[in-house]
């Protein structure tokens, strides 16, 4: 069984005994450490080698939530506070799961079975290619890992460290916590080709393109100019 390594931060004595003891009875965490001062875990983290993290609020450093807000690229996250009113700030972080103090065992073991969920998941999408993978791949958004096939992908924004999937069965699109360079590792180049440095689009679902700009049923998508030749190469390949 893989195990997930996992830090606990609480500037508490008790909670922070507590949550480790919690923490030795799932067979399949491993803890790594445990701090009461979240800066001094920045070390540790940098190193890349922690799956997930439990994490007070409430700290008089710093909140958890201005932690987490810092780090460049985070870990897994389990919020574990007496505070009920950051919920909705922690789950716009993509957080795993919000629990309340005093956590009876089984709300903490729920959380963390959907941790490693997504720890799975995550390592089956690193395992497989693309290309040889099956015609859909999954993301994390409102709280749950949404199925998403290749085929019904219109295009792609990206913003920052999200990005904005469009799709054919929905209105609204997807927002999920990636960035572009990510999410096109997942895309097989046969179907999608990123065009700017905001855009990725399925090249099926072109309507009409120009030189400086696609069009995707009414949308408009510009090309950015170091895109353009890998665009045409692409476009114009035979199936």
């Amino acid at each position: 069984m893989t195990r997930l390594k996992c830090i606990a931060i609480d500037d508490e004595p008790f909670a922070l005994e507590m949550l480790a003891d919690d923490i030795g009875q799932v067979d399949f965490l491993e803890l790594v450490a445990t701090f009461s001062n979240p800066l001094s875990s920045v070390e540790l983290l940098s190193e890349g080698m922690i799956d997930l993290i439990f994490l007070d609020i409430q700290m008089p450093t710093l909140t958890g939530i201005q932690f987490l807000k810092n780090l460049q690229k985070p870990p897994m996250v389990i919020f574990i506070t007496a505070y009920q009113q950051y919920a909705l700030e922690g789950y716009e972080l993509n957080i795993i799961d919000y629990l309340l103090k005093p956590v009876p065992f089984q709300r903490f073991l729920k959380a963390c079975e959907k941790a490693q969920e997504l720890f799975l998941l995550r390592q089956k999408d690193i395992v497989t290619p693309p290309e040889a993978a099956q015609n859909f791949f999954f993301v994390f958004s409102e709280y749950k890992q949404i199925k998403l096939f290749f085929d019904t992908i219109l295009y792609i924004e990206g913003m920052k460290d999200y990005v904005k999937i469009y799709t054919t069965q929905q209105t609204r699109p997807i927002l999920t916590r990636l960035n572009l360079k990510a999410i096109e590792a997942k895309l097989p180049v046969s179907q999608f080709c990123r065009v700017h440095q905001s855009f990725i689009v399925a090249l099926d679902k072109i309507t009409a393109f120009q030189k400086s700009k696609i069009q995707i049923s009414q949308t408009q998508i510009p090309v950015g100019s170091r895109f353009l030749s890998q665009f045409e190469e692409q476009y114009r390949k035979p199936n």
